[in-house]
């Protein structure tokens, strides 16, 4: 999947938390929100709109305007990797949390499961 692709398909499935989402779509839509972010953050320090935390008014929109896309496509992760949605929560165990999500988030494709087919149209073989 491309980076457009991506972009377009969880934009478009903003608070579609069910199927699959391939490693391709998530990591390219990480790369997404991190791009607009960070576009939010010049334009803030062009109009003199950053606070003193550091975030702006146009980050901080850009941010809440993604942040429904990016759970959704987080959780189609974790259900391609197998699991249920609900363990995106384990992100908010302090330190070790957002580990074990890195690493469920860079797992390959199960074969085809409950929440559907295998997103890259073939069964996939694991050694």
């Amino acid at each position: 999947m491309s980076f457009t692709d991506a972009v377009r398909t969880c934009l478009s499935k903003y608070v579609d938390f069910s199927g699959r989402a391939r490693r391709s779509e998530y990591w390219w839509f990480a790369l997404f929100v991190i791009l607009a972010g960070a576009v939010g953050a010049i334009l803030d320090g062009l109009f003199g709109t950053r606070s003193d935390l550091g975030t702006g008014v146009v980050q901080g929109l850009i941010n809440l305007a993604l942040l429904l896309p990016g759970l959704a496509v987080a959780v189609r992760r974790l259900h391609d990797t197998g699991r249920t949605g609900w363990w995106i929560l384990i992100g908010l165990v302090p330190l070790v949390g957002w580990i074990v999500l890195l690493v469920f988030y860079v797992q390959d494709s199960v074969p085809d499961n409950e929440h559907g087919p295998n997103p890259k149209g073939g069964s996939v073989v694991t050694a």
